[in-house]
């Protein structure tokens, strides 16, 4: 059954290879980290999730959204999803809800998505500061840009390992849950980015990972969410 729906546009994929242990520290129980080639991956994903509205409903709201999250299983299981560390948006009615309903680590930020398009393709710079009260500070600033041709991920590759999830795990009082989402698979891009600022990882407790991250691109898709389930 899906209860939102709404379309998420103009994705930045960053991700940096980390070595697993870090990410399994930081799990609650029931959830163990999931590798590609022995790397587990922290992902910094940035868009402008638009039009997020109850399923049939005429009307719903647009803001931007940046987040923090790795992948994991659960033990015994093949499901395969996403965690998330911190996600921070600029609307105080999505917040709520979302903290709320999701049990989701929700913050309130300033965050501010601007796009120029050129010869090449569009470049974006998205500015992020977490205004949420009594809860580390964090900032984002960077500018994207695609530098290759669009394509829908290859099941088995690392960028399908990334972006192809259809469930994320959260926890709250004591309890795991899950949410199930829909949508196409991303058509991605190659892109390259420059990070001015980024203190997302210190925010959530990780040191920074060394290395350039890997940067992909999407100029978005349909997506429909489904209720939170306790497992």
């Amino acid at each position: 059954m899906d209860l939102l729906q709404m379309r998420w546009r103009d994705a930045l994929f960053a991700h940096w290879p980390v070595d697993p242990a870090v990410v399994s520290a930081r799990l609650p129980e029931g959830l163990r980290v999931a590798t590609y080639d022995g790397d587990a991956w922290l992902g910094v994903v940035g868009f402008v999730m638009a039009d997020i509205r109850p399923c049939g409903a005429p009307l719903g709201l647009s803001f931007p959204e940046l987040n923090l999250r790795t992948y994991v299983t659960r033990p015994g299981s093949d499901d395969h999803g996403v965690y998330f560390f911190s996600l921070d948006a600029d609307d105080r009615l999505g917040v709520s809800v979302a903290r709320r309903f999701f049990e989701l680590p929700y913050y309130r930020a300033e965050l501010r998505v601007d796009r120029t398009e050129g010869d090449d393709g569009p470049e974006l710079t998205l500015r992020h500061r977490r205004t949420h009260p009594d809860v580390p500070p964090a900032r984002f600033v960077g500018t994207y840009r695609p530098v290759g041709p669009e394509s829908v991920p290859e099941a088995g590759s690392l960028e399908a390992f990334l972006t192809e999830n259809y469930r994320f795990y959260t926890a709250g009082g004591g309890r795991l849950y899950y949410g199930d989402i829909d949508h196409p698979p991303w058509p991605l891009a190659p892109a390259e980015a420059e990070i001015e600022s980024n203190t997302l990882f210190a925010a959530n407790g990780f040191e920074a990972p060394e290395g350039e991250p890997l940067v992909h691109y999407s100029p978005g898709t349909e997506v429909t969410a489904g209720p939170l389930r306790r497992i």
